[in-house]
């Protein structure tokens, strides 16, 4: 990490799920954050939740309306969180859609270049100015922690658009970390399964279809242990890399699924 007073954050896809509950534990721990995300009235919302006990909130907090399939939105975020702040010690590449339902035989064109633009384009494009600015800035260096999700390594039934944006995920990452080397920037691999969120709830709902065809309940764990480990990951020295960390509820259908 810096020396800085305040070490600095980007979280994108802030406004609601895992994204607002990162920015909530990196600005507990005294991040200086900028959340990006395509509502402003939502980030808004993620500021206003933040917990009461949290200091200097309005002096460490940057809001950027960012569609991260944009490029010079993109730009504009990092550009915006350079001016205020000054570095950028860890982007949180977590924006991202599901996409579809649907398999491979029924995917249209249209459903998966919307989902690669946000999961793929969106996070390389954001991964590429992170990179830019933590390899230009005095002292160089950062971590760049991408949300991949349990899926870039074992699919949901229906889901080839999501799971194949999310394997790409595998590869920005080692990239990232093997170009970096020369710069002081590690990158994680985030890989998440059933976090409580409104997603997991349009996805999995009562039950979740399996592999056998089946339709079952899943269990979950609270968000807020997935923001600890992101700010666990955000807190060590650029001395340590951790490539791939895996996060799951405790009896899921992963290991083995279905």
């Amino acid at each position: 990490m810096t020396a800085a007073a305040s070490p600095t954050a980007i979280v994108t896809g802030a406004g609601s799920g895992i994204g607002r509950a990162i920015a909530h534990a990196l600005l507990a721990d005294g991040f200086a954050v900028t959340l990006a995300g395509r509502r402003i009235a939502q980030l808004r919302e993620t500021v206003a939740a933040v917990p009461e006990h949290t200091a200097g909130v309005s002096s460490h907090t940057l809001l950027c309306e960012t569609d991260v399939t944009d490029p010079a939105q993109v730009e504009h975020l990092f550009a915006t969180h350079a001016a205020e702040f000054g570095r950028l010690d860890v982007l949180v590449n977590n924006a991202g859609t599901f996409g579809p339902t649907a398999d491979i035989g029924d995917l249209t064109l249209t459903d998966w270049e919307a989902t690669l633009a946000v999961n793929v384009t969106g996070s390389v494009l954001c991964a590429g100015a992170a990179f830019r600015q933590m390899r230009n800035q005095t002292p160089t260096g950062g971590r760049i922690i991408n949300n991949g999700s349990i899926s870039a390594q074992t699919p949901r039934p229906r889901s080839v658009a999501y799971t194949t944006t999310k394997h790409a995920i595998a590869g920005l990452t080692k990239s990232i970390e093997l170009d970096g080397r020369a710069h002081q920037i590690v990158a994680t691999q985030l890989d998440i399964g059933n976090a409580q969120t409104g997603l997991l709830d349009t996805l999995v709902g009562p039950g979740a279809l399996q592999a056998d065809g089946s339709t079952r309940p899943e269990p979950a764990f609270e968000v807020a242990h997935v923001a600890a480990a992101v700010l666990q990951l955000a807190r060590l020295p650029l001395a340590v890399s951790v490539p791939q960390l895996t996060i799951t509820a405790a009896g899921m259908p992963f290991i083995g699924r279905g």
